[in-house]
């Protein structure tokens, strides 16, 4: 603790990174944020911006670069990303409109690199949103990503042409809407691990997303499922899957 006094006194060591490494996490006016959670999970924390004002978001993003070199912003809009970097001029700014999510990283951060491919199918182009935040969340960990898009069961060609990039993937997740069929038909012809993301998207009954999750956990064939649109729990699911296979093939 002596040790990281003196670095706090000496201006070698910011005041939110000496907080980090007693606590764990850094706190700002707008929350707390859980710097050490990559650390402890492998996973990074991500500021969810739905709900959040943009002043608050870039609080966040703020100390989450200060204290990780990036941050990992979701659900965020045109305001949020605006904010977050007005706030952090000097970061690398990557932002997907469409996924709502915005990555500021510091110059000289440096994301892992894994050995591990995860693909991301969508049964259709509406269901990109929840996959780009899966896809968000993987390129922070180090994960390459294949995207196979608008490949559902409507016509079972589209996803057979994809079938060999399917079956060379260490993970797979599948986002779906309507009944959300896509991820049982994809895990009865690969023998890798899928996750279904429902995605609520369709209409009428169950167009909220319910049928499809529903259609998921009843699934015939083995996968997993997360919850509707938690396209960041998808990722990082299968980002620790696929940081597992790259941790094996290194020990090989």
């Amino acid at each position: 603790m002596r040790d990281i006094l003196e670095a706090v006194a000496d201006g070698s060591l910011s005041p939110a990174e000496a907080e980090v490494r007693l606590s764990g996490y850094a706190t700002t006016d707008a929350g707390r944020f859980d710097a050490a959670r990559e650390t402890r999970r492998g996973v990074p924390e991500a500021i969810l911006a739905e709900g959040k004002t943009p002043d608050e978001t870039a609080t966040l993003a703020v100390a989450a670069v200060e204290t990780s070199g990036r941050a990992l912003v979701t659900r965020a809009d045109t305001a949020h990303a605006e904010a977050v970097a007005d706030a952090l001029p000097d970061a690398d700014i990557d932002r997907d409109a469409r996924a709502k999510t915005v990555v500021a990283a510091a110059p000289d951060f440096e994301r892992p690199d894994l050995d591990a491919t995860v693909a991301i199918a969508t049964g259709g182009t509406s269901d990109a949103e929840a996959a780009g935040e899966a896809a968000a969340v993987l390129r922070e960990m180090g994960v390459d990503v294949e995207r196979i898009e608008d490949v559902g069961v409507a016509h079972l060609g589209r996803v057979l042409d994809h079938l060999d990039t399917l079956r060379e993937a260490d993970v797979v997740v599948v986002a779906a809407g309507r009944e959300g069929a896509l991820p049982t038909v994809v895990a009865g012809l690969v023998d890798t691990p899928v996750i279904g993301l429902p995605v609520s998207t369709g209409y009428g009954h169950g167009g909220d997303g319910e049928a499809a999750v529903l259609g998921m956990l009843q699934s015939c064939t083995v996968l997993s499922a997360v919850n509707v649109d938690a396209g960041y729990i998808a990722g990082a699911q299968a980002g620790l899957i696929a940081r597992a296979v790259s941790d094996a093939r290194d020990d090989a």
